[in-house]
């Protein structure tokens, strides 16, 4: 089942955050999710005391190179900051337990994705990944979440998708995290309900679609220029967005990977403080927390959330 997080921590918590009254617990789990920045009230977590660095991406291969393991009581401490965060902003913070044998659990992202219609499982292409999609979907049953149902051929990663406006998906095509029979079969139901599908095809290196394109608010995307492709970056101009230009050091660094929480408010991974800097110009509050056990496996507080519910969008 799903666990209501009870700890708040002080600890390891941005300078920049003002705490605020956390909400009512609410007995409803899941909601509609039409976008990536609609006010976030309700969000996935999982259970991180099994992490380990699996090497599997550009990122986690450099690492496991040079012998590092991410040290288990100080991922625990940053993952603990990071519910403490969110539960300040006044989030619902749910938890999926830890269970042995799945290192990457704590990568909520790419196991579902909640639609405007119920929570969808998805089909990640790492095969040590696919019991993770077990675990979030019997525990999403038992907590009562709306179920629209499950990927079943193919492989998609929640990484590759992003709703960028409501109306309009896209799916970031690997090949090896998502393919193009998975990239179809989520097409196939957004496209039911009217809504317009960009699929985008990158290159493996990069993992997923979330480490180089990444939405702050309706009418402005961080994108890593440097690598993607100009019909892509044009097609979402073209639908009103602005692109806030990401270096590609900066991009393997996760500076890209960030969660925004609507209402002007981004958390981000604390990799890239030129973002962090950027974004305040802006106007929004940049929430800049300590994940570096976690981007050393090569994934970021976006990786580590999945929206359960958003305001709409």
């Amino acid at each position: 089942m799903f666990l209501e997080s009870v700890q708040t921590p002080t600890t390891g918590l941005a300078a920049n955050l003002s705490p605020r009254p956390a909400p009512r617990p609410t007995a409803r789990f899941g909601g509609p999710v039409d976008s990536e920045y609609g006010r976030l009230e309700q969000v996935l977590l999982a259970d991180p005391s099994h992490l380990s660095l699996v090497p599997c991406n550009s990122v986690s291969n450099e690492n496991h190179r040079e012998g590092l393991q991410p040290c288990q009581a100080r991922a625990t401490r940053q993952h603990s900051g990071l519910v403490a965060a969110l539960k300040a902003e006044g989030v619902d913070v749910r938890l999926v337990p830890a269970h042995a044998g799945l290192p990457d659990l704590a990568f909520t992202r790419d196991t579902s994705l909640m639609t405007p219609w119920g929570l969808l499982g998805l089909s990640p292409g790492a095969s040590h990944r696919r019991g993770e999609v077990d675990a979030v979907m019997a525990a999403a049953k038992a907590a009562g979440v709306p179920i629209l149902g499950r990927i079943e051929q193919g492989r998609v990663e929640g990484g590759d998708v992003a709703m960028i406006r409501s109306g309009v998906l896209a799916i970031g095509i690997s090949g090896e995290r998502t393919n193009a029979m998975g990239a179809e079969h989520l097409a196939a139901i957004y496209k039911s309900k009217g809504w317009e599908v960009i699929r985008y095809h990158l290159d493996p290196h990069f993992l997923h679609l979330d480490t180089v394109f990444c939405m702050v608010d309706r009418d402005l995307a961080i994108a890593c220029t440097d690598v993607l492709d100009e019909r892509f970056m044009e097609r979402v101009e073209d639908i009103g967005i602005e692109l806030l230009p990401l270096a590609y050091k900066e991009a393997r660094k996760l500076g890209c990977n960030l969660l925004s929480l609507g209402d002007k408010r981004v958390v981000t991974s604390g990799t890239c403080s030129r973002i962090d800097v950027e974004l305040a110009s802006r106007g929004y509050r940049s929430i800049a927390l300590d994940l570096s056990e976690f981007t050393m496996c090569g994934g970021g507080v976006h990786c580590l959330t999945m929206p359960l519910r958003r305001a709409a969008g």
